[in-house]
C-alpha cells in the first residue's frame, strides 16, 4: 500500500494532553505536527508555517475558534477541520459558515481522524480557486506569480521587494481572483495578529503595494468605492 503524504498539520488547542495525542495519533503516518495552545499563536504559526491542514479547538485563551477561522481564512485557503468537545448544532453551522471544512466532535478514534484528514486533503488537492492552482501551489494573476511556501512575489525572474504586510495584502487580493475584498477582510490579513486593525492603515500600504507592481509590469490594484479593492487579474494579459 502506498504511503499517504507526509503534511504538516497544525494543532491548536488549550490542553496539552489533547494536543499531545492527537500528535500521536497523526506521527502514525509520518505527519509533522506544529502546535500552538491559544488563538493569537495558532494565526502567527499558520502565517509563518503555512500547514497543509489545521486542527483546530474552539475554546481557548484570547481569539477562540471562530475568530481563528475567520483570520486563517483571510490568510490561506488551508483546509480547516474543527476538533471540539461542542457538539451542538448551531456551533457546527457557525464554524462551518465562517470557513471550516470538516467538524469532528470529541471524543474520536484515530481511524476518523485520519480519514477526515484524507478526505479533507483530497478535496483541497483536486479544487481550483481563482487565482490559485493546485492548494499548495502558485498563485498566478496575468504575470504575477505568488509562491505561498516561500512567502515570495514574482514577476517573470524578478522577485518583488514586499514588505511581510504588503505580501499578505497581495496574496488576499489575488486569492480572490478579482473578487472584490472588503476593507475589513483585507485589514484583517494584512494585519492577522490585530483584534481590529485600523482601516486607514490599508491606504498607505496599499499605495505602495499598487507602485511596486506598476513599475514591475505587474496588474493594478483597483479600489471600489465605500467596499474594497480588486486587482486586475487579466489587466496585462496578452
Amino acid at each position: 500500500m502506498t504511503r499517504p503524504r507526509q503534511l504538516r498539520i497544525l494543532v491548536v488547542d488549550d490542553d496539552p494532553a489533547m494536543v499531545g495525542a492527537i500528535t500521536a495519533l497523526v506521527g502514525t503516518e509520518g505527519h509533522q505536527v506544529i502546535t500552538a495552545y491559544d488563538g493569537l499563536t495558532a494565526v502567527r504559526r499558520y502565517r509563518e508555517e503555512s500547514p497543509d491542514v489545521v486542527l483546530l479547538d474552539l475554546a481557548m485563551p484570547g481569539p477562540d475558534g471562530f475568530s481563528v477561522i475567520g483570520q486563517i481564512r483571510a490568510l490561506g485557503a488551508a483546509p480547516v477541520i474543527v476538533v471540539s468537545g461542542e457538539s451542538a448544532e448551531t456551533a457546527k453551522v457557525r464554524a462551518l459558515g465562517l470557513g471550516a471544512d470538516d467538524y469532528l466532535t470529541k471524543p474520536f478514534g484515530r481511524a476518523e481522524l485520519l480519514a477526515r484528514i484524507a478526505a479533507v486533503m483530497r478535496r483541497a488537492e483536486g479544487a481550483l480557486t481563482p487565482g490559485v492552482g493546485p492548494a499548495g501551489g502558485p498563485l498566478r494573476a496575468g504575470p504575477l506569480e505568488i509562491d505561498p511556501r516561500r512567502h515570495e512575489a514574482r514577476i517573470g525572474p524578478a522577485v518583488l521587494p514586499l514588505t511581510p504586510t504588503e505580501y499578505r495584502l497581495l496574496e488576499a487580493l489575488v486569492r480572490a481572483g478579482g473578487d472584490v475584498v472588503a476593507h475589513a477582510r483585507l485589514a484583517r490579513a494584512g494585519w492577522p495578529d490585530e483584534t481590529d486593525p485600523d482601516l486607514l492603515w490599508l491606504k498607505p500600504h496599499l499605495a505602495r503595494l499598487r507602485a511596486k507592481l506598476a513599475e514591475a509590469g505587474g496588474p493594478a490594484i483597483v479600489p471600489v468605492r465605500a467596499v474594497g479593492y480588486r486587482i486586475e487579474v487579466d489587466a496585462t494579459a496578452p
